[in-house]
């Protein structure tokens, strides 16, 4: 594998002719499982904004609009053994997880919508008993490392995991998120350092969406791609077009044939962009120190669109299917449930009902998970 791979034409003239990129082998039905997913994504982000403006929902949000393709093509391909690591942005992520397994397989290593969203609300139904109401929560029995807010603080545990299981005989992937300005963190380097002597199956997503918090990248890096930060290392930093789920599955399946054969770790780089602020206590800010005509370029390719787009040049969207639920390039404020498949609304607004409906932890349980049980 090239040690960067940003043109896809480049990609597949070094694999060889007659070859095929991953996702030329998904079924009709399969890529349309994805674009649903990309509106899944969407919707979450999209009602918990409107939750919050009704005030049934309290806390910061942090959004991952415009950055779905990201979320949904990485963790399509995973095998449900594999493991992940998300961030505050990746709220999605946690269930999402073999979700491609069915969306109400109660078997499927990944959580509920309930988990989540009882999570989200602070509620007892969540896994980590309204400890933390967003995204600091995590499941061993699920494979989902629980999530910090120390950015690139996720690719040590992750190397652990994957240490551990490697002595135990298994074969797993793991998966971590991380923003590009995690990247000039001293433990960023250390970690993947670690994970390339050791040859560890550990693939590092950097979602550069161009802003750390409000600091732009050319002012976080002197390089324009943080894949190059793989050179450093030996190891393959390849390059994907974040707002296209295809060229990310694309990317990060690559990626993971090349970990789960033993050759160790790879960085993935998605370029995407923050809809939003940092998170929604930054959205007034954001609209300051970021140019108006910076956002809307940066959201003139959204996900669900490029999906779309490409849906109909394969023949798999045709028809009135081809312009249903057109809800691309509308915020928070434009998008109604019209503008999603039944399904997704109906997905969710079970996992909100059920995160009303879920009641607060009794107080007798502010000592638990603190000091040792003795039973």
């Amino acid at each position: 594998m090239s040690a960067k791979s940003g043109s896809a034409t480049a990609e597949r003239a070094e694999q060889g002719q007659g070859s095929r990129r991953p996702s030329e082998s998904l079924t009709r039905d399969e890529c349309l499982e994805l674009f649903k997913q990309l509106y899944l994504a969407r919707y979450f982000d999209i009602r918990l904004i409107k939750e919050k403006k009704r005030g049934r929902l309290r806390g910061t949000l942090y959004s991952s609009h415009n950055q779905e393709a990201i979320l949904v093509g990485s963790l399509f391909g995973l095998l449900s053994t594999d493991w992940i690591s998300p961030i505050h942005r990746d709220m999605p992520a946690f269930f999402l997880k073999d979700i491609r397994q069915g969306w109400d397989n109660d078997s499927r290593l990944g959580m509920t919508i309930e988990e989540v969203c009882c999570q989200v609300w602070g509620k007892e139904g969540s896994p980590g008993r309204a400890r933390d109401n967003w995204s600091h929560i995590g499941s061993k029995a699920n494979k989902i490392i629980h999530s910090t807010s120390m950015l690139a603080g996720t690719i040590p545990a992750a190397a652990g995991v994957a240490y551990a299981d490697r002595m135990q005989g298994g074969n797993c992937v793991v998966l971590t998120y991380n923003g590009e300005g995690s990247t000039a963190q001293g433990i960023f380097h250390e970690a993947i350092n670690y994970a390339a002597v050791h040859k560890l199956p550990v693939i590092t997503i950097i979602e550069n969406n161009h802003w750390a918090y409000g600091t732009p990248t050319e002012l976080e890096s002197p390089v324009e791609d943080f894949a190059d930060r793989a050179k450093g290392y030996g190891i393959p930093g390849l390059i994907a077009d974040g707002q296209d789920v295809f060229d990310v599955y694309d990317k990060v399946m690559e990626a993971v044939e090349h970990a789960r054969s033993g050759k160790g770790p790879a960085i993935v780089e998605c370029k995407t962009f923050r809809a939003y602020g940092h998170g929604d206590h930054d959205d007034d800010r954001a609209m300051k120190y970021r140019p108006a005509e910076e956002v809307e370029k940066g959201r003139s390719r959204d996900p669900i669109a490029v999906c779309r787009q490409r849906l109909i040049e394969l023949g798999y969207l045709t028809g009135e299917e081809a312009t249903s639920f057109m809800a691309e390039g509308k915020s928070a404020t434009e998008a109604t449930n019209e503008d999603f498949p039944p399904e997704v609304v109906a997905y969710l607004n079970k996992g909100i009902e059920a995160a009303i409906a879920s009641p607060l932890p009794a107080a007798e349980e502010g000592a638990m998970w603190v000091f040792k049980e003795n039973n």
